[in-house]
């Protein structure tokens, strides 16, 4: 192929992974904004408020992020199915109205949506319970004993919303798989201006409401994700193309669909986990050098946060178009994927980098008062760090791509231990050498980072090349077993 074919095929085929990326990207970004209006409102109440709802919300986000894990795969096996039932179509249309009628790619799909809205109550029920008794255990954990009072009566309020919160995502995958997930975004947005209304009605009573004080806040989030689940289910169940595949019937749901969801979705929220608890580490390395380390190493981190939320749209997109290129046959197509979503990963977070390079004032702005001599020294750590990070957010794209990649090949154990090889036996080790004992302090941290990402981008990315590859090279009967 010639070097203005290959130009002109990577474009197409960005063009094409873009369309499903940019609606979960923005929806990403606006999930990021819930979280945010959540912080700043509990900031109004207090310093204590604002350290109970924090440690609140970490419990929370950790077992929604488990949680979310487990169903990621549904929409990976709703877009294989959905592909061999669009063949079965095509088929049955050249053969005749005879063989018209649902296929067993459409009652496939049927029975993993069923099955994922099943896994997530299962996961909604149990994460709530351990919600509640984590809550219980804070004291032990060295906390003070006003925070942790506080803090249980924001969990109490925020337990029932896992599970509105993990149907969400089940039926969100489900929309994905399917190649329809527009409604998502409006969804999302809405929610936000819904989530900061309900947390100030409820925390100050106005407009009718009960003054609730610092459990507003997660009663507010609670009935926001129950409402965004009533409006995703609804919007899917109007849409001519989802609305026949789904139902609320978990109680019919197929057994060996569920296992097979969780099978697939353990590695996945161990990954996840894996990947939460080695940032952990770091930020208490971080704080180890003070406090203008600490902030510093808070800002920037929160910076990558939000811009790694583009990762996960591109991840979540072009692991769904795997699964479907492989359900059609097409390696070529699957392997292509790969270099459209590093390349589009790679022109976003350049163009990060020249922000970074050229406007960190506005950048760290809403982090820290320029003004104040207190702040000076995290602003000059934090200016440091983004030199880093502009290098490091690509490595941090890439290897949430590689894992999406493997998920698109079933392979979800693969990457587990590839981020564990990264995270721990590189990233940590590296961070530790270069900040202690190279005395890089937070540079040093962050250096090791960046190592860690890239050794796991590296191996991700190649392990995905040689089972693709291996694929490719096997019969075709092996391949349909």
């Amino acid at each position: 192929m010639s070097r203005p074919m290959r130009v002109t095929t990577l474009l197409r085929d960005s063009r094409a992974l873009a369309a499903l990326a940019v609606p979960l990207v923005l929806t990403q970004l606006a999930q990021v904004a819930l979280t945010t209006t959540d912080t700043v409102m509990m900031g109004t109440l207090g310093t204590t408020d604002l350290a109970a709802g924090g440690l609140a919300i970490v419990v929370f986000n950790q077992l929604r992020t488990m949680g979310v894990g487990l169903v990621t795969s549904v929409g990976n096996g709703i877009a294989a199915a959905s592909a061999r039932a669009e063949t079965a179509r095509a088929e049955a249309a050249g053969a005749g109205p005879a063989d018209t009628g649902p296929s067993a790619g459409d009652q496939e799909v049927r029975t993993t949506v069923r099955a994922g809205l099943a896994v997530a109550t299962l996961a909604g029920l149990a994460g709530a319970v351990l919600m509640l008794l984590i809550g219980q255990a804070l004291t032990r954990l060295g906390q003070e004993a006003d925070v942790v009072d506080r803090a249980r009566t924001m969990l109490l309020a925020l337990a029932p919303g896992l599970l509105p919160c993990l149907w969400f995502q089940a039926v969100r995958q489900f929309t994905v798989g399917m190649r329809r997930p527009q409604a998502l975004l409006r969804i999302t947005v809405a929610s936000v201006a819904v989530n900061a209304a309900l947390n100030w009605g409820l925390i100050h009573g106005t407009w009718g409401l009960p003054e609730l004080g610092l459990p507003g806040v997660g009663v507010a989030t609670t009935l926001v994700y129950f409402l965004s689940f009533l409006a995703l289910y609804s919007a899917a169940k109007r849409d001519p193309v989802l609305g026949p595949h789904l139902s609320l019937n978990i109680a019919g749901a197929d057994r060996a669909a569920a296992v097979r969801i969780v099978r697939l979705g353990v590695p996945i929220a161990a990954t996840y986990g894996s990947e939460a608890g080695f940032f952990s580490v770091t930020a208490l390395m971080a704080g180890s050098f003070g406090s203008a380390a600490l902030a510093a190493h808070t800002a920037v981190n929160q910076l990558v946060y939000i811009v790694f939320q583009v990762a996960v749209g591109l991840s979540h997109a072009a692991s769904v178009n795997v699964s479907r290129e492989l359900a059609l046959g097409r390696t070529d197509t699957a392997l292509r994927i790969k270099n459209s979503a590093l390349a589009c990963a790679g022109a976003v977070m350049a163009v990060v980098a020249v922000v970074y390079v050229t406007l960190p004032g506005p950048v760290l702005a809403p982090f820290f008062d320029t003004g104040r001599a207190r702040d000076t020294e995290a602003v000059t750590i934090a200016t440091h760090l983004l030199l880093v990070v502009m290098v490091l957010q690509f490595f941090d794209c890439a290897q949430n791509i590689g894992v999406g990649l493997l998920r698109g090949l079933d392979d979800t154990k693969s990457g587990f231990r590839i981020t564990l090889v990264g995270y721990w036996a590189v990233g940590l080790p590296a961070a530790w050498l270069l900040g202690f004992a190279a005395g890089l302090h937070t540079l040093g941290i962050w250096l090791g980072l960046l190592t860690g990402l890239a050794t796991t981008a590296v191996l991700l990315l190649r392990r995905y090349g040689s089972r693709l590859r291996a694929r490719a090279g096997a019969p075709r009967t092996a391949r349909a077993a």
